[in-house]
């Protein structure tokens, strides 16, 4: 045996452990002070220090999750002041500009009518614009046509008949029934006022309509909205599926609630429940398609579109005569101005129907789902390029 001490044999490295030889140049080793996020020799972190000043501080509070706040809080408050704003300057104070009115007169009571429109304008600060028949009941037609809000026709007596369609209008009817005696008391004619399309008991203001349709106006992308937040993995096509269920849905409760439950409205129920339902997709396909465009900032357009504008130029509270000019030109071509018209003609004038407000919701309805499935359909595919 010898005495020489044995000398320890040589380990061989396991592939786990690493090579004691090499000294990895990493960023964030320990016992480098002065890198970010690497303890000291005491076991302290070095930390940097934000950027001094106005704009140093503003970049960083970018960056943090009190400047979206902020943004949403500032853009809510102003949304709250155009709400009341656009609602006050569309219906506080309507005043009456070109409302169209029927003639029916001979020669004898030619100026009798002629003086009775001249006090009755004079009244109102506004124009008739006046559309002359020979006989009563074409004037009537165009009652029943939406084409005049008012038929006037001289009397035996030496008197003139004014003969409103509060179904036509209620605003401008109650707009020309508060003025008429009095131009007729400054001119000494006597005044017979008439109403040939009155309103229902239950809805003596004619708001019944406008109210249905702003309900259906919000649901729709009211529950859009909550589709894309809660189902967020819902292919387009099945989100669009099931925001027609709930259009189809959400338009029967309204028409049962207001027609059976309320009976505030003689609603032909299925017409009316077709549009609720129509309006309150349309409404669903506008959000979708800002959504599609613009992302999380998509209910600002839908809300200023259906909400801000399109509710108060709609003519369901304050008929089209008697909104600011430039409301009244685009009201009708809006989604809530459609759906009023189409709900009122069905409800009021049932055998003279217009194409022009489905043909509206149905553009609206097909322009913003083509919107959306063509941006989604882009970005799928830039998805499944390739990076070069």
């Amino acid at each position: 045996m010898s005495d020489e001490p044995e000398q320890p044999r040589e380990q061989p490295e396991s592939p786990d452990q690493p090579d004691r030889t090499q000294q990895p140049d990493q960023p964030d080793q320990p016992g480098q002070p002065g890198r970010t996020g690497s303890p000291g020799p005491h076991g302290a972190r070095c930390v940097q220090h934000p950027p001094h000043g106005l704009r140093g501080g503003w970049r960083v509070f970018t960056h943090t999750p009190f400047f979206p706040a902020t943004v949403l809080a500032l853009i809510v408050a102003a949304a709250a002041g155009l709400f009341a704003g656009s609602y006050t300057y569309a219906m506080a104070d309507p005043t009456p500009r070109n409302i169209p009115a029927a003639l029916v007169s001979d020669a004898g009571g030619e100026h009798r009518a002629r003086a009775f429109i001249g006090g009755l304008e004079k009244g109102l600060g506004s124009s008739l614009e006046v559309q002359r028949y020979r006989t009563f009941a074409q004037a009537r037609e165009a009652v029943e046509e939406q084409r005049v809000f008012a038929v006037l026709r001289p009397t035996a007596r030496g008197g003139v008949q004014l003969n409103l369609a509060s179904a036509a209008g209620a605003s401008v009817a109650e707009v020309l029934r508060q003025a008429a005696p009095k131009v007729g008391q400054k001119l000494g004619l006597r005044v017979t006022v008439k109403d040939l399309k009155p309103l229902g008991k239950g809805d003596p203001r004619g708001l019944t309509i406008f109210y249905m349709t702003l309900a259906a106006d919000i649901i729709g992308f009211l529950g859009a909205i909550q589709l894309s937040v809660n189902v967020p993995g819902l292919a387009p096509l099945h989100r669009m599926a099931f925001i027609a269920a709930y259009a189809l849905l959400g338009g029967f409760v309204i028409a049962a609630m207001v027609g059976w439950f309320l009976d505030a409205v003689q609603l032909p129920f299925v017409h009316s429940w077709l549009i609720l339902a129509l309006t309150i997709f349309t409404s669903g396909m506008v959000f979708l398609m800002f959504n599609a465009l613009i992302g999380r900032w998509a209910m600002i357009p839908t809300w200023l579109v259906m909400v801000l504008l399109g509710n108060p130029s709609s003519g369901g509270a304050v008929s089209w005569p008697l909104l600011p000019s430039a409301l009244g030109a685009v009201g009708r071509w809006l989604p809530p101005g459609a759906s009023v018209n189409a709900q009122h003609t069905a409800v009021y004038f049932a055998h003279n129907q217009h194409a022009l407000p489905y043909v509206v919701l149905a553009v609206w309805a097909a322009v913003s789902a083509g919107v959306f499935l063509g941006v989604d359909f882009r970005k799928s595919r830039q998805g499944t390029v390739p990076a070069s």
